[in-house]
């Protein structure tokens, strides 16, 4: 059976943990109960938060044609 890599991260994760003392582990315990509890739904389209996040007051020709006037080129060969 192959290991995810969540898996490898829990297997690590608890290697880290085990050499600590009981009342610690307790305390561990209590703060990833209180995570789960507290936390929030995940939002299913998280990607779909970054489109629009740009807003100019200015249009899409006017940007790209700021961005291509604010070009330098040294050589010939890269303005062509």
């Amino acid at each position: 059976m192959k290991a995810n890599s969540s898996t490898i991260l829990i297997d690590n994760f608890f290697n880290l943990i085990s050499s600590l003392s009981r009342e610690n582990k307790i305390k561990l315990i209590a703060k990833l109960s209180n995570s789960i509890v507290n936390e929030s739904p995940k939002d299913e389209n998280t990607i779909e938060k970054f489109f629009g996040a740009f807003k100019s007051e200015k249009s899409a020709e006017e940007i790209i044609n700021e961005i291509r006037e604010s070009r330098k080129f040294d050589r010939k060969l890269e303005a062509l």
